[in-house]
């Protein structure tokens, strides 16, 4: 397993915490999605023979948010 952190701009509250979390945990692969939102960061726990870091920015950007 990998980890992974990536700085998320843009998420304010819980919803957007719920937003990103969400849509990285649905992506094959990954096994924990955990927002910071005082950081404006996301830890990531995944499986890189699954799913790969653009994989996962583009997941955030569909949300809404940028990747810093």
């Amino acid at each position: 397993m990998m980890k992974e952190t990536l700085n998320v701009q843009g998420m304010t509250c819980g919803h957007c915490k719920m937003s990103v979390e969400g849509a990285l945990k649905k992506l094959e692969g990954v096994t924990d999605a955990e927002v910071n939102l005082d950081a404006g960061q996301v830890d990531v726990t995944f499986d890189d023979s699954k799913v790969n870091v653009p994989a996962m920015k583009e997941a955030i950007e569909d949300q809404g948010y940028d990747i810093a």
